[in-house]
């Protein structure tokens, strides 16, 4: 029998340690609350921490915030939330400027710093720390946290269920993988700030940790959730045998990478005779599979070759070394890509504060839904949306001034089930391949309502909520593609990074809104 321990006591619960809960902890504990950051990993374990690109904003004297709101709104395929945008674009460089003053550092060239320039971006604004820009941010958030004595990190706790007691969350049960016991914590607030849900995919780009928990968790409390049919795929991911999905960054042909089909023909002309290679990403990913299925091909190439090799090595230190590792020097030859599953637009429904529909939830990064991406994420925006809400999402919790919960009664229920890890791994492979299959880039209404079925399937093996971290994360990737699947089939439109094969054109006077669903009582819920 799994053992509950005694509530831990403290004023706020961050569920994640990437960009938004770190900015996020900085935030509440300026204001003089007790902060936990927990995780189900170590801490530095995040989606930020594997950025490559950089993050967008209007810094440069020829830019503008009007421009980058411009770009970004584009980019959504008409489903940006204005006020979102404006918010984001219009805080954004003050957020750099303060990010800078902690002690973050980006490239500069003759003094000035090197903006990049990705995607569906008019200006380049991209700042960048090599192709490890979010390592860098991850780093200097980890040192400003590190000075006060308010913030306390938990590793190895995973967020599984919110305590709700009238109407409002009191604090969160965590699985603590090393003593494989429920911790409960007894907080004012909780902030969902776990990230995305890329693993849920077969091709994916994302770190293995990110496997939706912070989206089930919500989805289970019955909370607001929109836009989950949304997921972004990146064009280029290293597509070689034996080695992982590694992603090459769109600033790559930002500085001039050329997509070329296996017969060497430069091909993006075809699809957006503007943009080319610096199309959306949406647009930029279905041209390679329409060019994988005319030429039966397994991937595409991306060309450096024509570049100066010093100035790849410079630019793209752990793209290169990354590739050489496994037999590949990008300098001299072509690099095989293919689009991987890379980010959700959708999530946990939000206001500009971060606000969920439960009182004393609040969310924050990849796991939220501001608005901000719309149908289609603008290159380098997501790292600027962790900085910018994970701020907002403090100062909310701070103005708010919810009170210390009175009552704490342990309404968990523990499954005594277990399943064997050959089962488990099993399970944890059928899924990211149904979801590849049912939900990938290109979707159809009878291919998804068999992915819902099989996922159904899957979820009776397991029976009630597991209560070990592999299992839990494979029957939350369950839990998540159900509803994204379902989404999915429920919009039938062709809007951004979800394309319908039986609905192929886009539809604004039906479908120029948001996708609202809530889970109750075991069914899914369309608002």
């Amino acid at each position: 029998m799994i053992k509950i321990e005694s509530p831990l006591k403290t004023d706020v619960l961050i569920l994640g340690s990437g960009i938004a809960g770190l900015r996020c902890a900085i935030e509440i504990a300026k204001g003089g609350l007790k902060v936990t950051v927990a995780t189900k990993d170590f801490p530095k374990e995040s989606n930020t921490l594997y950025a490559q690109g950089g993050i967008a904003a209007a810094v440069d004297p020829d830019d503008s915030p009007k421009s980058h709101f411009e770009d970004t709104i584009r980019a959504g395929d008409g489903l940006c939330k204005e006020e979102a945008v404006k918010v984001l674009v219009e805080e954004g460089p003050e957020r750099i400027r303060e990010l800078i003053s902690f002690g973050a550092e980006f490239d500069k060239k003759a003094g000035v710093y090197h903006l990049t320039k990705e995607g569906a971006h008019s200006l380049r604004r991209i700042l960048h720390s090599g192709d490890s820009t979010g390592k860098e941010i991850e780093q200097t958030l980890m040192k400003q946290m590190a000075i006060t004595s308010k913030i306390e990190p938990l590793a190895y706790s995973m967020g599984i269920k919110l305590a709700v007691n009238n109407d409002r969350c009191v604090g969160a049960y965590l699985l603590d993988e090393k003593k494989s016991t429920i911790l409960p914590v007894k907080c004012r607030a909780v902030v969902l700030a776990t990230g995305g849900a890329g693993r849920l995919f077969q091709e994916s780009t994302n770190s293995p940790i990110a496997t939706g928990d912070g989206m089930v968790v919500a989805l289970e409390a019955g909370i607001e959730m929109a836009n989950l049919e949304f997921v972004q795929f990146h064009p280029t991911a290293l597509h070689l045998k034996n080695a992982p999905r590694f992603l090459l960054s769109e600033s790559m042909r930002g500085e001039g990478a050329i997509l070329r089909n296996t017969k060497g023909e430069r091909f993006m002309e075809k699809y957006d005779k503007n943009l080319m290679e610096l199309a959306p990403r949406d647009v930029v990913a279905r041209a390679i599979v329409s060019e994988l299925k005319k030429d039966k091909a397994p991937h595409v190439f991306l060309d450096l070759t024509h570049l100066d090799p010093e100035f790849i090595r410079n630019r793209f230190p752990t793209i290169y070394a990354t590739c050489i590792s496994y037999g590949l020097d990008i300098t001299k030859e072509m690099i095989p890509v293919h689009p991987a599953a890379h980010y959700i637009m959708g999530g946990v429904k939000t206001d500009l504060f971060a606000r969920t529909s439960l009182k004393g939830v609040y969310a924050a990064g990849e796991v939220s839904c501001t608005g901000v991406h719309g149908a289609n994420r603008l290159a380098s925006n997501s790292l600027l949306e962790g900085l910018v809400f994970g701020c907002r999402a403090g100062r909310a919790i701070l103005e708010d001034t919810l009170p210390m919960p009175t009552k704490f009664e342990k309404d968990i229920e523990i499954n005594t089930q277990t399943l064997s890890p050959e089962v488990v791994n099993e399970l944890r492979r059928q899924t990211p391949s149904l979801m590849w299959q049912g939900a990938g880039i290109s979707r159809n209404g009878s291919g998804l309502e068999n992915l819902f079925s099989e996922l159904l399937n899957l979820e009776a093996i397991f029976g009630k909520a597991p209560f070990e971290r592999r299992a839990r994360e494979t029957w939350n990737m369950i839990q998540l593609g159900k509803a994204i699947s379902i989404s999915a089939n429920y919009r039938t439109e062709s809007r951004g990074a979800h394309f319908r094969e039986d609905f192929p054109k886009r539809d604004d006077i039906r479908w120029k809104r948001d996708t609202t669903l809530i889970y109750k009582n075991g069914k899914h819920i369309f608002l």
